[in-house]
């Protein structure tokens, strides 16, 4: 990944809580629970989805950056949306999600190529590097954002 491509990917990140506040800004509890198929999260899931992912992951940038190559434990996310009470208010799940992204795109910011050269072993997809966590991260809060302007579509329909 070259500069140019990083830069990208890191201000892409770092306007990933903006995408989302923007696509949920408004929602009705109605929006906030519909789904745009069924299987499919809801808005407020996905808001809960992201506080949590977002916060494994600013731990997960911080373990490939600190350690030598760390196991990137994989998680259930169905198991959390399951069990950590992902129909209680969003509030302050949006909070943690900006909190995290703030914190971590300042972090993004200030890192070396050789830091962009560190990796660890995923516990599901093998070796995964500074660079394979920000592709994935930066294409996380875009695509949850579409899925929620599509939940929210469906009430209308």
């Amino acid at each position: 990944m070259d500069h140019v491509e990083r830069a990208v990917l890191i201000a892409r990140y770092g306007t990933g809580y903006d995408v989302v506040a923007d696509a949920i800004n408004g929602a009705t509890e109605a929006e906030l629970d519909a789904r745009e198929a069924p299987g499919e999260w809801s808005p407020r899931q996905v808001v809960h989805h992201l506080a949590d992912s977002e916060m494994t992951s600013a731990i997960r940038i911080r373990r490939i950056l600190v350690e030598d190559d760390p196991l990137i434990q994989g998680y259930d996310q169905e198991a959390f949306a399951d069990r950590l009470h992902y129909e209680r208010p969003i509030e302050t799940s949006l909070l943690a999600f900006r909190a995290a992204r703030d914190s971590t795109t300042d972090l993004l910011q200030r890192l070396s190529d050789q830091d962009w050269l560190r990796a660890g072993t995923h516990s599901q997809y093998g070796r995964y590097s500074a660079e394979d966590w920000l592709r994935d991260y930066a294409a996380h809060a875009p695509d949850h954002a579409d899925q929620i302007r599509r939940a929210r579509a469906a009430v209308t329909r």
